[in-house]
């Protein structure tokens, strides 16, 4: 699995390792609120390609940088008088703003597009590791590009631990979902991708905010494709109480429910997001139960639909973007 490469990330010294590393044009994964990264030297254009490379990911798709401060942020967007009051409220946090791009940034890490999008994570071994390299990230998922997004250091080390240099261990996502990821370029805001901060906080701010039209084909923020942290297993969402849900004879059906399920038993494998159908508990917990489901060599999943507000949003878009075939 790679454990070699593990280093525990509250050890002061493993933070300056992964510092070292990433000046000299190396890939780190780092623990955040969200999920694990796998961080380059942002303004480092090598360093930017080998993440792609590692990752198999289309070049097409742009990758978040992740910055220590808001006042760091300015030296790789061009951020409007609103991105301030967001600032204030969510960073650090999980909200990516999208805004026009300086010269600092390299054109491989926007896929080419004069646009950035950019966030200050909110966890304290990120936040170490971009102060002590005194650089700014490129950072995508640790993970093969289109698989579900890694929760725990041991989903990094499985997938890309002989690919990459060094994983800091910092435990278990506490949010567990990827980055909201707002645009702030030419007029309204608009959410490009569902995330840890629900649409209802930024209306808070904003007012009325507008909504991406859906999967793009040419993506202007990470997570827009139409088929992304997908499951090997096939999955299909269905209501709760839909025949299409229950294992036929022989089968070998695993079942993601949000609450206990009165008919657990017929199922080979069950996992229960959250027994007191918390929606934070149940983002916090969705890649990593989607990860114990495909290791089982099953038949298929299913997968019941869970409310659609707050992190529901998030958990909803992430299930239909695993579920596309």
């Amino acid at each position: 699995m790679g454990t070699s490469k593990i280093r525990n990330a509250s050890d002061p010294a493993a933070i300056e390792e992964a510092a070292a590393i990433i000046r000299h044009g190396g890939l780190v994964a780092f623990p955040t609120e969200t999920v694990y990264g796998l961080g380059a030297d942002a303004c480092d254009p090598l360093a930017v390609a080998r993440v792609f490379e590692v990752k198999q990911r289309p070049r097409i798709d742009p990758i978040i940088v992740h910055v220590a401060d808001a006042d760091s942020a300015h030296a790789y967007g061009c951020f409007p008088h609103e991105a301030d009051a967001l600032m204030a409220r969510f960073w650090p946090g999980p909200l990516t703003l999208v805004v026009p791009k300086t010269g600092l940034i390299p054109p491989i890490v926007t896929a080419g597009l004069e646009t950035v999008a950019i966030r200050m994570p909110d966890h304290p071994a990120a936040l170490a590791l971009i102060r002590s390299a005194e650089r700014a990230l490129a950072a995508p998922s640790a993970n093969r590009f289109g698989y579900v997004s890694p929760t725990e250091a041991g989903h990094v080390a499985e997938q890309i631990s002989d690919q990459i240099d060094l994983i800091l261990d910092g435990g278990r996502c506490e949010v567990g979902v990827e980055s909201t990821v707002l645009s702030l370029v030419g007029g309204r805001p608009c959410i490009l991708r569902a995330g840890g901060v629900p649409p209802e906080a930024l209306r808070e701010i904003l007012g009325n905010v507008e909504w991406s039209t859906g999967p793009q084909s040419r993506p202007e923020a990470p997570g827009q494709l139409s088929r992304h942290y997908a499951t090997r297993t096939p999955l299909e969402i269905v209501s709760e109480g839909d025949l299409r849900a229950e294992p036929g004879p022989g089968e070998r059906v695993g079942l993601l429910t949000l609450t206990v399920h009165r008919h657990a038993a017929r199922y080979a494998a069950v996992e229960v997001l959250s027994p007191s159908g918390s929606l934070r508990e149940a983002a916090a917990n969705l890649f990593a139960a989607l990860y114990r489901l495909d290791s089982m060599q099953l038949d298929r999943l299913v997968a019941h639909h869970v409310p659609e507000h707050g992190l529901g949003i998030a958990i909803m878009d992430r299930l239909r973007r695993c579920s596309a075939r």
